[in-house]
């Protein structure tokens, strides 16, 4: 029987699962290798920025994103720019579960809101290595577990786990909803669904895995329990709250949070914009850059397929493709595309069962050739171009 035979199409395997979440002594391993590709990619960061007199500290937790989940932790909401074309970019934008971390961390501390954050992401990182590794060893095994955390390590933009942004926190809270879910654990999964929602717009990506795992569970069990409904109500709170407050803010409670995104250019069209970028590329000087976002998502396109040949969990197939959706057909900032994928983990899953049949030492030096390119990468992106 193959692993992916083992896999009820819900939830959970039919083999024995290991019993609990795993401790420190089941998940020790993929932490000691997550921790060495953060702690290299960090080294190799420190080094480059040196040599290009940069600031290594500073790309991490004072540029970009990090300034305005500073801002709004230390000033609060309602701080915007006007562009000379006459867009408006609103911290509004900026989801607060992280900066109401940092601001907690500033007070409590003596550490800056940006410091603070680099602290949250360090942790959170740690947490959603640790929930990686916790739903792909329920699935597929110890090995396959310590391999998927060491995929989304050694990813070429893994180095935004080390940044004061928010991905961390969000796969941290989407990969323990997950794991909740795949055990059943109806409250925990619409509770950590709902932080989810606080931290990201892509948090719909959770609430959508608990509804559609509430409602297939009660349609096979014919009855819906009290902690399946609590679980599907609480699921969107975070997020529908914050949009509704923030609608508020912008002077439209159900379209304001749409009118503060559009300021900042996004949206949802479908990939259309998207597909006009790549072949503007393909047409022009850029005719490296489009082949090669056209091989990247070839790429993404052959994971999904490979999830859903795989029979993973629909909660897992309902999160991933949802995160994918969001970031393919979102219709702005194009280079955040990578950076917005990084959640979807499971998509690295058939990946992981593939080479963790390999021996030890081949999966090792694999693993530990992709750590050293994604650290190069990390010092040419961050002292470059960076992460819109």
């Amino acid at each position: 029987m193959t692993a992916s035979d083992q896999i009820r199409p819900l939830c959970a395997p039919r083999a024995p699962a290991p019993p609990g979440p795993p401790g420190l002594r089941r998940a020790g391993p993929a932490l000691a290798v997550y921790a060495a590709v953060r702690v290299t990619g960090l080294a190799v960061l420190a080094l480059w920025s040196s040599l290009a007199g940069n600031d290594a500290h500073r790309l991490l937790s004072r540029r970009w994103d990090s300034l305005w989940y500073a801002r709004v932790a230390e000033q609060g909401y309602g701080w915007e720019v006007v562009l000379p074309d006459g867009a408006v970019h609103s911290n509004l934008a900026f989801f607060p579960l992280l900066p109401w971390l940092e601001r907690l961390g500033s007070w409590l501390t003596p550490l800056a809101a940006p410091d603070v954050g680099l602290v949250v992401s360090a942790v959170a990182s740690l947490a959603a290595a640790w929930g990686v590794f916790a739903v792909a060893e329920r699935l597929y095994g110890g090995a396959a577990g310590v391999t998927a955390v060491a995929l989304w390590a050694v990813l070429p933009v893994g180095i935004v786990q080390s940044m004061a942004y928010s991905e961390s926190l969000f796969t941290a809270l989407a990969a323990w909803a997950l794991y909740a879910l795949l055990r059943e654990r109806w409250v925990a999964a619409g509770l950590l669904a709902s932080l989810a929602g606080l931290t990201r717009p892509v948090g719909m990506a959770v609430t959508a895995a608990v509804l559609v795992g509430v409602a297939l569970t009660a349609r096979r069990e014919r009855r819906l329990t009290p902690a399946m409904a609590a679980g599907a109500l609480l699921s969107p709170l975070g997020a529908g709250a914050y949009v509704v407050w923030a609608g508020l803010r912008a002077g439209d409670p159900l379209l304001g949070y749409l009118r503060v995104q559009e300021g900042w250019g996004n949206g949802f069209d479908g990939g259309l914009a998207f597909a006009r970028f790549i072949g503007s590329l393909l047409a022009g000087p850029g005719f490296w850059g489009g082949l090669g976002l056209t091989a990247g998502l070839a790429l993404l396109a052959w994971l999904c397929v490979r999830c859903v040949r795989q029979r993973q969990p629909v909660v897992l197939l309902v999160y991933a493709g949802t995160v994918v959706a969001l970031a393919v057909c979102a219709s702005g900032y194009f280079g955040s595309k990578p950076r917005l994928l990084l959640p979807a983990f499971p998509l690295l899953l058939p990946l992981a069962v593939a080479l963790a049949r390999w021996s030890a030492a081949r999966r090792g030096l694999l693993l530990a050739g992709a750590g050293l390119l994604s650290a190069g990468y990390a010092g040419l992106w961050l002292n470059g171009s960076g992460p819109p």
